[in-house]
């Protein structure tokens, strides 16, 4: 589970089980922000909390008002920021500013009803925008207003090829936030203990897709350079939502499986959302860096969408 699923899984038991609760949210950044817009803090009303706004320089006050807030209601707008010079008197050691919104989770801030909104909508592969009014402090379902935060569904990587690259691949991403799927009929290639505790699926990559399905949060990369393999996984990649598409080989490789995809009516535009060679230039000699820069090329095409 990543961490938006964990927050809302961890949000809808507290409440379940008649707890009062507050949900912070960084809402503006300057500088050098130590968290992202949407970033997300759970606070019970005892204290407990899940999350986190500022990596650990604010929490203490965004706590104590969470906590406030949960027993009341309502909810406050804070700001913090401060240069660098000042910064470690006043607790934003990085430097820049952040504006954190508290809101306790009731119907007068952010309704309960909401984070099962969520849950549905990231279950069935679909975005949703929440919009909150500023002044009053009250989150609704809309795609605009004073504050939007859209709820993209869960991170996937689904992988074609159990090879020697995947071993490191699959941790990382993991480590990432990504629930990985990696397919590989050729059974040696899967067999003892190369990935142990994972399901490698022994489907080939066309039926494996049908089920999997990729969307808009999902990325697609193909590691074993057998056309029979890869080519169906990108194909329904092509045809599909995924923000990131991948496939590993040279660049005559690629320029050959260009070639291929052309003569099936895949367009320029169609062509060019596959990364290949797959990953970042940066300089990749082994597995393990390989991986690395397959990964590092995904979290900056998840970061670049629009």
């Amino acid at each position: 589970m990543d961490e938006l699923g964990h927050l809302l899984a961890t949000a809808r038991a507290w409440l379940g089980a008649g707890e009062q609760a507050a949900l912070a949210t960084v809402t503006r950044t300057w500088g050098s922000a130590p968290r992202r817009v949407g970033s997300h803090m759970l606070v019970r009303a005892d204290g407990l909390f899940e999350g986190s706004v500022s990596g650990g320089c604010v929490e203490g006050e965004v706590l104590a008002t969470a906590q406030q807030l949960a027993r009341s209601g309502g909810f406050r707008l804070l700001r913090f920021g401060v240069a660098n010079e000042t910064a470690w008197q006043v607790g934003l050691a990085c430097g820049g500013e952040i504006e954190v919104l508290v809101q306790a989770l009731d119907d007068s801030a952010f309704p309960p009803a909401l984070l099962d909104r969520i849950a549905e909508a990231r279950a069935g592969g679909r975005a949703l925008a929440l919009a909150t009014d500023l002044a009053t402090g009250r989150t609704h379902e809309a795609a605009e207003g004073d504050f939007v935060r859209r709820y993209d569904p869960p991170l996937r990587l689904l992988l074609t090829g159990a090879v020697h690259i995947a071993q490191a691949l699959v941790p990382m991403a993991a480590s990432l936030g990504y629930a990985v799927s990696l397919v590989d009929p050729r059974g040696a290639f899967a067999a003892g203990p190369r990935f142990a505790g994972i399901a490698v699926d022994s489907r080939w990559p066309d039926e494996a897709m049908a089920d999997w399905k990729p969307d808009a949060a999902s990325a697609v990369v193909t590691l074993t350079h057998d056309p029979k393999l890869d080519d169906p996984a990108l194909e329904a990649a092509l045809n599909s939502d995924a923000f990131y598409i991948a496939a590993l080989g040279s660049r005559k490789t690629h320029a050959a499986r260009r070639e291929r995809f052309a003569a099936r009516g895949f367009d320029a535009a169609a062509l060019d959302r596959i990364h290949g060679p797959a990953g970042l230039p940066i300089g990749a000699a082994n597995p393990a860096e390989i991986a690395l820069s397959i990964a590092a090329e995904m979290v900056q095409a998840f970061r670049a969408r629009g």
